[in-house]
Parts: C-alpha cells; structure tokens; sequence
C-alpha cells in the first residue's frame, strides 16, 4: 500500500483562509508561523462544523470529536492521524485554551438571538483564536487588546455591518489596539480588510497584500 503525501498545511491554509495566510507571512519566525498555520486551520476546521450538520446535535458531535482529540493529545500525544493534530503536537500554544474552543463553537451552531448575543459569540470564537495567536507572537499580548478587531473583520466579512459601522468598532478598539506589542501586529493584520469587505468591495490578492503591508508599517488597521 503506499502512503500517502503529507498534508501542507500551509498550502491549505493559503487556499483556503488567504487572509489570515497572507497575515502570517508578516511572521519572520518560522516555528512561530507555523504555530498559526496550525491553529487558523484548527479554527477553520471548528468553524465549518456549523455548515456541514443538517441539526446541531450532529454539530455537537463533530465538536465532541475534536475536544476529545484535543484532550487526547495533550494527555498522551496522540494525532488520530490526523494533519491539524500533528501540527499542534509540537506547537507552542496554550493548549489547554486551545482544547477549548471546540466548546466555543456548539453555540454558533444555532443562530444569534440579537446584536449583543452576534458580538458575544464573535468574543468567544474569532477573538480567542485572534488572541491566541497574538500570545503566540508576544507573551504580552492580550484579548482585550484584540477583540475590536475581530468584531470589526467578523462583521465586515460576513457583511453584518456596513462600513460606518466597521469604521466605528476600529476607531473604539484604537486606543486598545495601541497597547499590542509590535510582534503580535500579525495576528491581526487580517482586519484591515474589514472595512473594504463592509463596504461589499472584494480585493484581489495584490490589493490585500498592500493593505495588509501598509496596516503592518503603521501598526494600525484604519
């Protein structure tokens, strides 16, 4: 029987999440960037659980599947096989937070009753693993320094709000955003799009790249 190939996980990550890939790349560490590669494929992995299940019972169960995996690994190493786990194996994240957050997402499986229960679930998913990964990079980052920008990308991306909307969440979030350390910038470079995605604009892979150079050069992301 032959083996089959590896899977590039970062090829996948580029395919499939190009903005938060194209963030990566501002990493210049390359254990560092692949800790991010890992986790955005995880967390990709956790969020297309919710359009895959015809109910969310099946959902949970998807979920259960990857906490167990995650618990399983941090107690006795073990991937299942499995290229995301691999990859975490030797990953230096808060692995414990990281095997939470298949729990984060059992509520998204159903739809947000409201603005407030929409922000809090963009708290409990988006902004975690942005979080994460901006710990990741500096020991000092930390979510509250992040967590506009998750809103803003989250809400822009999905066209959940329109671009005064966006511009206002990124403005609030300024002052926060100030205080991340300049390493941890690249974990949220991403939500420099937030505001052409709000306003129905799709830029190619050049525009993004810009965008995404500019927000890195300045440390800020409007």
């Amino acid at each position: 029987m032959t083996a089959e190939p590896p899977v590039d996980l970062d090829a996948r990550l580029a395919a499939q999440d190009p903005d938060r890939w194209l963030s990566s790349r501002f990493v210049e560490d390359e254990a560092a960037r692949a800790d991010l590669v890992a986790l955005y494929c995880l967390d990709n992995e956790l969020a297309a659980v919710a359009g895959k299940v015809s109910t969310p019972l099946v959902g949970e169960m998807r979920l259960a599947w990857w906490r167990e995996a995650l618990e399983g690994l941090m107690a006795t190493g073990a991937t299942r096989g499995h290229p995301v786990l691999e990859a975490l194996k030797t990953a230096s994240l808060p692995m414990d937070t990281v095997a939470g957050l298949p729990d984060r997402y059992v509520a998204a499986l159903e739809p947000a009753d409201g603005d407030e229960a929409l922000l809090a679930r963009i708290d409990e998913t988006a902004a975690v693993v942005m979080a994460l990964a901006a710990l990741r990079l500096h020991p000092e980052a930390r979510v509250e320094q992040v967590a506009d920008a998750a809103r803003a990308l989250v809400l822009g991306r999905t066209g959940q709000a329109d671009a005064a909307a966006v511009r206002d969440i990124l403005s609030r979030g300024r002052e926060a955003l100030a205080k991340l350390p300049a390493a941890a910038f690249p974990a949220v470079a991403h939500a420099a799009l937030a505001r052409p995605y709000a306003r129905g604009a799709r830029p190619g892979p050049l525009a993004k790249r810009l965008r995404l150079t500019w927000a890195v050069m300045r440390g800020r992301l409007d």
